[in-house]
Protein backbone atom coordinates (compact mmCIF):
# COMPACT_ATOMS: atom_id res chain seq x y z
CA UNK A 1 0.00 0.00 0.00
CA UNK A 2 2.90 2.35 1.09
CA UNK A 3 4.62 1.35 -2.61
CA UNK A 4 1.72 2.15 -4.14
CA UNK A 5 0.72 5.73 -2.48
CA UNK A 6 4.54 6.70 -3.46
CA UNK A 7 3.89 5.64 -7.39
CA UNK A 8 0.74 7.75 -7.32
CA UNK A 9 2.71 10.46 -5.75
CA UNK A 10 5.30 10.93 -8.13
CA UNK A 11 3.02 10.20 -11.06
CA UNK A 12 1.74 13.61 -9.73
CA UNK A 13 4.49 15.13 -9.48
CA UNK A 14 5.25 14.03 -12.87
CA UNK A 15 2.62 15.42 -14.33
CA UNK A 16 2.68 18.72 -12.02
CA UNK A 17 6.30 19.32 -13.64
CA UNK A 18 4.64 18.30 -17.20
CA UNK A 19 2.20 21.04 -16.75
CA UNK A 20 4.20 23.89 -15.79
CA UNK A 21 6.53 22.65 -18.69
CA UNK A 22 3.75 23.02 -20.73
CA UNK A 23 2.57 26.48 -19.79
CA UNK A 24 6.00 27.65 -19.86
CA UNK A 25 6.03 26.55 -23.78
CA UNK A 26 2.75 28.25 -24.02
CA UNK A 27 4.03 31.71 -22.39
CA UNK A 28 7.24 31.73 -24.29
CA UNK A 29 5.51 30.93 -27.68
CA UNK A 30 1.68 32.09 -27.31
CA UNK A 31 -0.69 30.07 -28.51
CA UNK A 32 -0.14 30.95 -32.09
CA UNK A 33 -0.93 28.21 -34.35
CA UNK A 34 2.20 27.96 -36.59
CA UNK A 35 4.50 26.79 -34.22
CA UNK A 36 4.78 22.68 -33.90
CA UNK A 37 3.89 21.13 -30.87
CA UNK A 38 6.85 19.59 -28.36
CA UNK A 39 7.93 16.40 -28.01
CA UNK A 40 6.10 16.24 -24.62
CA UNK A 41 3.53 17.83 -26.00
CA UNK A 42 2.64 15.51 -28.17
CA UNK A 43 3.32 12.56 -26.86
CA UNK A 44 0.24 13.61 -23.80
CA UNK A 45 -1.85 13.99 -26.72
CA UNK A 46 -1.36 10.93 -28.37
CA UNK A 47 -1.66 9.11 -25.42
CA UNK A 48 -4.56 10.60 -23.99
CA UNK A 49 -6.42 10.17 -27.30
CA UNK A 50 -5.37 6.44 -27.17
CA UNK A 51 -6.89 6.29 -23.72
CA UNK A 52 -10.14 7.79 -24.34
CA UNK A 53 -10.94 5.17 -27.85
CA UNK A 54 -12.95 1.92 -25.88
CA UNK A 55 -10.44 -0.91 -26.39
CA UNK A 56 -13.90 -2.41 -27.78
CA UNK A 57 -13.62 -0.46 -30.69
CA UNK A 58 -10.01 -0.85 -31.57
CA UNK A 59 -10.58 -4.21 -31.77
CA UNK A 60 -13.28 -4.13 -33.99
CA UNK A 61 -12.65 -4.83 -37.90
CA UNK A 62 -13.84 -3.06 -41.12
CA UNK A 63 -17.33 -4.75 -41.75
CA UNK A 64 -17.72 -3.20 -45.35
CA UNK A 65 -16.43 -5.38 -47.14
CA UNK A 66 -13.27 -3.72 -49.80
CA UNK A 67 -14.04 -4.03 -53.53
CA UNK A 68 -12.91 -1.03 -55.94
CA UNK A 69 -16.32 0.19 -56.10
CA UNK A 70 -16.07 0.90 -52.35
CA UNK A 71 -12.47 2.25 -53.11
CA UNK A 72 -13.78 4.56 -55.83
CA UNK A 73 -16.83 6.12 -53.79
CA UNK A 74 -14.72 6.24 -50.57
CA UNK A 75 -11.90 8.46 -52.43
CA UNK A 76 -14.10 10.67 -54.08
CA UNK A 77 -15.49 11.20 -50.64
CA UNK A 78 -12.08 12.00 -49.28
CA UNK A 79 -11.04 14.36 -51.93
CA UNK A 80 -14.12 15.99 -51.23
CA UNK A 81 -13.99 16.21 -47.97
CA UNK A 82 -11.14 15.43 -46.37
CA UNK A 83 -8.18 16.66 -48.74
CA UNK A 84 -8.73 20.12 -47.98
CA UNK A 85 -6.21 19.66 -44.27
CA UNK A 86 -5.00 16.36 -45.20
CA UNK A 87 -4.43 16.41 -48.97
CA UNK A 88 -5.41 13.93 -51.81
CA UNK A 89 -2.40 12.26 -50.71
CA UNK A 90 -2.93 12.48 -47.00
CA UNK A 91 0.28 14.01 -46.06
CA UNK A 92 -1.42 17.13 -44.79
CA UNK A 93 0.48 19.46 -47.08
CA UNK A 94 -1.89 21.87 -47.94
CA UNK A 95 -2.46 25.51 -46.54
CA UNK A 96 -4.63 24.72 -44.31
CA UNK A 97 -3.61 21.90 -43.06
CA UNK A 98 0.31 22.96 -42.91
CA UNK A 99 -1.54 26.41 -40.66
CA UNK A 100 -3.28 23.79 -38.04
CA UNK A 101 -2.80 23.47 -34.54
CA UNK A 102 -1.42 19.90 -33.92
CA UNK A 103 -0.41 19.93 -37.91
CA UNK A 104 -2.58 16.76 -39.13
CA UNK A 105 -0.71 12.82 -39.19
CA UNK A 106 0.59 12.06 -42.48
CA UNK A 107 -2.34 9.03 -43.03
CA UNK A 108 0.29 7.06 -45.20
CA UNK A 109 2.75 7.13 -41.96
CA UNK A 110 3.78 4.19 -39.85
CA UNK A 111 2.73 5.68 -36.90
CA UNK A 112 -1.35 6.27 -38.56
CA UNK A 113 -0.96 3.06 -40.43
CA UNK A 114 -0.30 1.06 -37.01
CA UNK A 115 -3.82 1.68 -36.15
CA UNK A 116 -6.87 -0.50 -35.96
CA UNK A 117 -9.43 -0.22 -38.24
CA UNK A 118 -11.99 0.79 -35.08
CA UNK A 119 -9.18 2.98 -34.02
CA UNK A 120 -9.29 5.30 -37.86
CA UNK A 121 -13.19 4.76 -37.55
CA UNK A 122 -13.37 6.06 -34.42
CA UNK A 123 -11.32 9.33 -35.19
CA UNK A 124 -13.34 10.07 -38.61
CA UNK A 125 -16.41 9.32 -36.51
CA UNK A 126 -15.82 11.37 -33.48
CA UNK A 127 -13.40 13.80 -34.44
CA UNK A 128 -10.29 14.88 -32.19
CA UNK A 129 -11.40 17.86 -29.40
CA UNK A 130 -9.35 20.61 -29.16
CA UNK A 131 -7.69 20.12 -33.38
CA UNK A 132 -9.07 20.63 -36.50
CA UNK A 133 -10.64 17.44 -36.81
CA UNK A 134 -14.04 17.37 -37.12
CA UNK A 135 -16.69 14.57 -36.34
CA UNK A 136 -18.23 13.24 -39.91
CA UNK A 137 -20.67 10.99 -41.01
CA UNK A 138 -24.11 10.78 -39.13
CA UNK A 139 -24.26 9.82 -35.34
CA UNK A 140 -25.81 6.59 -35.61
CA UNK A 141 -23.87 3.31 -36.10
CA UNK A 142 -22.85 1.81 -38.00
CA UNK A 143 -21.69 4.83 -40.22
CA UNK A 144 -20.80 3.14 -43.52
CA UNK A 145 -19.33 6.26 -44.95
CA UNK A 146 -16.74 6.35 -42.34
CA UNK A 147 -15.98 2.53 -42.69
CA UNK A 148 -15.57 2.82 -46.04
CA UNK A 149 -12.97 5.58 -45.55
CA UNK A 150 -10.48 3.72 -43.58
CA UNK A 151 -10.57 1.25 -46.67
CA UNK A 152 -9.29 4.66 -48.46
CA UNK A 153 -7.07 5.39 -45.90
CA UNK A 154 -5.48 2.08 -45.77
CA UNK A 155 -4.64 2.32 -49.36
CA UNK A 156 -3.48 5.62 -49.29
CA UNK A 157 0.56 4.47 -49.00
CA UNK A 158 -0.32 2.96 -52.82
CA UNK A 159 -2.12 5.82 -53.95
CA UNK A 160 -0.81 6.25 -58.26
CA UNK A 161 -0.58 9.39 -59.98
CA UNK A 162 -3.83 8.89 -62.24
CA UNK A 163 -5.70 8.58 -58.74
CA UNK A 164 -4.56 12.04 -57.51
CA UNK A 165 -5.36 13.11 -60.72
CA UNK A 166 -8.75 11.95 -60.68
CA UNK A 167 -9.42 13.23 -56.90
CA UNK A 168 -8.35 16.89 -58.40
CA UNK A 169 -11.73 17.31 -60.26
CA UNK A 170 -13.59 15.70 -57.04
CA UNK A 171 -11.84 18.58 -54.76
CA UNK A 172 -13.88 21.53 -53.54
CA UNK A 173 -13.76 24.55 -55.94
CA UNK A 174 -14.00 28.05 -54.52
CA UNK A 175 -16.51 30.63 -55.26
CA UNK A 176 -13.34 32.65 -56.44
CA UNK A 177 -11.95 29.44 -58.50
CA UNK A 178 -15.42 29.72 -59.88
CA UNK A 179 -15.51 33.27 -61.01
CA UNK A 180 -11.67 33.14 -63.04
CA UNK A 181 -13.04 29.42 -64.94
CA UNK A 182 -15.74 31.54 -65.81
CA UNK A 183 -13.76 34.44 -67.29
CA UNK A 184 -11.23 31.97 -68.79
CA UNK A 185 -13.88 29.96 -70.30
CA UNK A 186 -15.33 33.82 -71.81
CA UNK A 187 -11.84 34.74 -72.82
CA UNK A 188 -11.20 31.78 -74.75
CA UNK A 189 -14.65 31.61 -76.86
CA UNK A 190 -13.73 35.52 -77.80
CA UNK A 191 -10.79 34.31 -78.79
CA UNK A 192 -11.96 31.63 -80.57
CA UNK A 193 -14.51 33.60 -82.53
CA UNK A 194 -12.01 36.66 -83.47
CA UNK A 195 -10.04 33.75 -85.23
CA UNK A 196 -13.05 32.36 -87.35
CA UNK A 197 -13.95 35.54 -88.10
CA UNK A 198 -10.28 36.44 -88.99
CA UNK A 199 -9.96 33.10 -91.05
CA UNK A 200 -13.60 33.87 -92.90
CA UNK A 201 -12.09 37.16 -94.13
CA UNK A 202 -8.76 35.82 -95.46
CA UNK A 203 -11.03 33.36 -97.47
CA UNK A 204 -12.96 36.18 -98.82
Amino acid sequence: MKRFFSLFCLLLNLLFLASLFLAYALIRKGFTARSTPPALEKIIATTALSLSIPQSVKEMKNPIPYSQAVLDEARDHFADHCALCHGNDGSGKTPVGENLYPKPTDLRSKEAQKKSDGEIYYIIHNGIRWTGMPAWGEAKEPDEDSWKLVHFIRHLPYLTKEEEEKMKKMNPISPHEIQEEKEEEKFLEEDNSLGNASKEQQEQ
